[in-house]
């Protein structure tokens, strides 16, 4: 399967919505905080057929809750109650689930992913659904929540964690967005894992309602999404959260500048929903910038160092420990005793090996101390727009 490891292809279709008939759409792009007011599935089915680069779904647990939640002082627990997460049977809550899959992947592009949170109660029938359904799971994400709930029976483990699961449309996707190598350099250039800590949304983040309590009971918190929708989309991408609820995707979104539309049924939660994405200052464009890999970036040959007078023929580059002198070529070749050679090559001589990156091997002298060389590629590069 081939990754397109910091953007969607250039290939990939893109939807001009005013070509498009597609009242709902229209109405969102317009709209600073687009959350749609109904029925996720009936909703769906009015938007173009695959016009989405990113879905995030956070849709109801079916808890199954019975009766109160007591703590040990028989106070009640704020847990989830609401109809919206009550289904009549397993059946019932699967039939649900295959029909907002399904809707969902009639709005994705061909190389967009889909995103979905749940817990033990509900993820394995979603993850089967999905799998039955044609799409292609590419990981599960454990979030590990730092503050968790406990479990205040005493009778099972502290339930501290949730999963995502990170799906593409289906097993033939190609060029579906991983931005894997700004991830990595954000981590201290170490591989991101699957297990991602994070603490549950408290303090000011939580939406209050007029009786000064929590306004939506599972609102996620902002850097899970920010973590999501870096990894797996760009600037300008369009994003939907179908289960939009108290707006977390949308206000997250606006502020990495991704496109947004949501759906919600209760229409108490999309005006607050509406009110947070709309208060919500978007980063500048340069905090936002496409990571640029080596590899990604245009070639620049050393001459080209030369041609720009950054290096000057002549001058000798060392290695780090200045064991090794280069004499640099009119050319753009590099002379070691009686071998003549390119950066690579002599480098690789240099150090009795068969291959060397000679760009970060090569220093130059310079008043401050030596310098690689890559530095002054990558002024070129910047020069260049990149």
């Amino acid at each position: 399967m081939v990754v397109s490891r910091r953007g969607a292809s250039a290939r990939a279709p893109r939807v001009s919505f005013e070509s498009r008939k597609s009242a709902p759409l229209q109405s969102a792009r317009q709209d600073s905080a687009p959350i749609i007011v109904g029925d996720c599935v009936a909703e769906m089915t009015k938007l173009p057929a695959a016009c989405v680069d990113l879905v995030f779904a956070d849709p109801p647990y079916n808890l199954q809750l019975q009766g109160d939640l007591k703590r040990p002082d028989d106070s009640r627990v704020d847990a989830v109650d609401d109809d919206w997460d009550k289904f009549a049977s397993f059946s019932a809550y699967d039939d649900f689930t295959r029909a907002w899959l399904m809707a969902c992947r009639r709005v994705m592009k061909p190389n967009a992913t889909l995103w979905v949170i749940g817990s033990y109660h509900n993820i394995f029938r979603v993850g089967t659904i999905l799998q039955d359904l044609g799409f292609w799971i590419l990981n599960d994400i454990v979030w590990r929540k730092s503050n968790p709930m406990p479990n205040f029976r005493g009778r099972r483990f502290t339930n501290a964690h949730e999963t995502l699961i990170w799906a593409a449309r289906d097993a033939s996707t190609r060029n579906y967005t991983f931005n894997y190598e700004a991830l990595k350099a954000g981590n201290d250039d170490v591989q991101m894992r699957s297990d991602w800590l994070f603490p549950l949304c408290t303090g000011e983040e939580r939406l209050k309602g007029r009786n000064g309590k929590k306004l939506h009971p599972t609102q996620k918190p902002e850097s899970l999404l920010a973590r999501v929708i870096l990894a797996a989309s760009r600037p300008d991408d369009l994003v939907l959260d179908p289960f939009a609820g108290s707006g977390t995707t949308g206000a997250v979104a606006r502020r990495l500048r991704r496109r947004f539309v949501g759906i919600e049924r209760s229409a108490d939660y999309a005006q607050a929903a509406r009110a947070r994405i709309a208060a919500v200052e978007p980063l500048p464009h340069e905090a936002l910038a496409s990571f640029v890999t080596a590899r990604e970036a245009p070639r620049v040959p050393f001459s080209a160092l030369i041609e720009r007078g950054l290096v000057t023929p002549g001058v000798k580059l060392v290695d780090a420990k200045r064991r090794h002198r280069a004499l640099v070529r009119a050319d753009g070749a590099l002379s070691l005793g009686e071998a003549v050679g390119s950066i690579h090559r002599i480098g690789a001589l240099a150090q009795g090996l068969e291959a060397c990156n000679g760009w970060t091997f090569w220093h130059i002298e310079t008043p401050q101390g030596l310098m690689l060389i890559d530095v002054l590629r990558a002024q070129i590069r910047t020069e260049m727009g990149v």
